[in-house]
């Protein structure tokens, strides 16, 4: 059988294992488990590896308008874009769209800056995104997950315009969302988790939908709410999490690390002043060898 591999599923388990079996390898199934366990097809040889495996790493976006704190997480080196909505826009009080846009595009440094319409009508959502798309190139169009919304993602596309689908709260809205051409797709994962369900697992399942058909919409975890939802967002190949300014600091918060650095720059004082105290015993004049 070659190279050929299968893969067990059981419940939310997966293990893939090379077809013969090495030598002194046995795999034993109960009846139990047996229901449960289905053999996966080996990928075609000529298949193209995912495109997120070329990527250097999970790109971290802040989710908010005001320019403090995009400022700030500039300056930490960390900043690859950034996402607003209309809600963010009012709690910045932004009073001129499209300068404040303009301003935000100019502070992240070629990244791509997330700009929602509010339009809900095909029509209006592309005479909007035109608008939108026109204020700056990094800008890229945000557009509701409605009927409309993925008839304007589709209109938008054909016409080189980027888009970023929000309100994604499905695995088939993102599968849609995809197939329309939309450049991001942002599933909510905040938002889920307060359902009662899981944000992570939609994200995962977006992702391997999108990896099984080689679809280039890149997975944009949004309604990110604490560093957890970071890990399990880059473990689940997520291209981008989109954050708050107190969740991009709280990634660097480890109380080990603040107790260790403690301990190192105190024992570096303790000897500071221990080799201060040496050289105030040593003899004037010399270093008190005998000749």
């Amino acid at each position: 059988m070659g190279d050929q591999r299968f893969s067990v599923h059981r419940f939310w388990e997966i293990v893939t294992l090379p077809l013969p079996l090495p030598p002194g390898i046995s795999l034993f199934v109960s009846l139990r488990t047996l229901p449960q366990i289905r053999l996966v097809a080996p990928p075609c040889p000529t298949t193209l590896p995912s495109y997120r495996s070329a990527a250097s790493a999970m790109k971290f976006f802040i989710d908010t308008a005001l320019l403090d704190e995009i400022h700030e997480a500039h300056d930490m080196g960390l900043l690859d874009g950034v996402t607003t909505n209309p809600s963010l826009m009012r709690k910045a009080g932004v009073r001129d769209f499209h300068a404040h846009i303009r301003e935000i595009c100019e502070a992240v440094d070629g990244g791509d800056v997330s700009a929602e319409v509010v339009s809900t009508k095909f029509d209006d959502i592309m005479a909007e995104a035109h608008d939108v798309a026109a204020i700056h190139e990094n800008v890229v169009v945000k557009v509701p997950l409605i009927l409309d919304g993925i008839k304007a993602i589709r209109a938008l596309d054909e016409e080189g315009i980027r888009t970023n689908c929000t309100l994604c709260f499905s695995a088939t809205q993102a599968l849609v969302a995809a197939k329309a051409g939309a450049a991001y797709i942002s599933p909510f994962v905040g938002r889920v988790d307060d359902t009662s369900w899981n944000g992570m697992d939609l994200v995962r399942s977006i992702v391997a939908i999108y990896d099984n058909f080689g679809l280039e919409t890149e997975v944009l975890a949004a309604s990110i709410r604490h560093p957890m939802h970071v890990v399990e967002a880059a473990e689940a190949g997520a291209d981008v999490a989109t954050m708050p300014l107190d969740v991009i600091k709280a990634l660097l918060k480890h109380p080990l690390t603040d107790v260790g650095l403690k301990k190192f720059l105190e024992d570096w004082d303790s000897l500071q002043a221990e080799i201060a105290g040496d050289e105030k015993k040593a003899p004037a004049g010399g270093d008190g060898a005998t000749r």
